[in-house]
């Protein structure tokens, strides 16, 4: 129990929906409550189910199916989130909703980059060695539905903060995007050092 414990922990700490609610900071102001739960929640079964199969899965999927290193995903997932990170930090939220392109896709685009990423993809498959199947998928779900309803929780109470003190928002999403941007560019250089290292120990 202790070990499904830590690995839904694991997972909930990466995906950190205090930061990712920054992130959707367009779509929180654009959508309604309804709306937003909509593509959020379909966004969440979307990273639910690829987290799954990683955790099943794990390895297998880079060594015999796409047939290239672990360390190479690290290295290109770290510069993409390294792009998106320098993106906020000189653009601010609108470079989110730009990466995420056309509005019909959101459910997809929320799922990608948003929740899935290389750290979360490495949490499933260290989830995916730690347990068993079913418990793996389990504590994966758990994490993932935390997540959501605190988002739907943060976006409930944005919707009512905002008519009343709509300065004190705009200042927490301000200070808010640049902690996202400093949290994502750390994560980003980290998974790029890592696969640089596990590169550099094969020869």
């Amino acid at each position: 129990m202790t070990d499904f414990i830590k690995s839904a922990v694991l997972l909930l700490v990466l995906l950190n929906p205090f930061l990712v609610i920054v992130y959707l900071v367009d779509l929180v102001e654009k959508l309604d409550q309804e709306s937003f739960s909509k593509v959020l929640i379909q966004g969440g079964l979307i990273a639910a189910v690829v987290f799954c199969c990683f955790a099943v899965v794990g390895d297998f999927i880079f060594s015999g199916i796409v047939q290239a290193e672990f360390a190479s995903f690290q290295i290109f997932g770290g510069v993409v989130f390294l792009l998106i990170g320098l993106q906020f930090v000189f653009r601010g939220p609108v470079a989110i909703e730009i990466l995420r392109g056309d509005s019909k896709h959101l459910a997809g685009a929320i799922a990608m980059p948003v929740l899935i990423g290389p750290g979360t993809i490495s949490a499933s498959v260290i989830i995916g060695k730690r347990l068993e199947v079913l418990q793996a998928c389990a504590a994966i779900v758990v994490a993932v539905s935390i997540s959501l309803a605190i988002m739907l929780a943060l976006k409930s109470l944005h919707d009512y903060v905002r008519p009343r003190s709509e300065p004190l928002v705009k200042r927490y999403i301000e200070i808010g995007g640049r902690i996202t941007a400093l949290y994502v560019g750390t994560i980003a250089v980290d998974m790029i050092m890592q696969g640089v290292r596990t590169w550099a120990g094969k020869f």
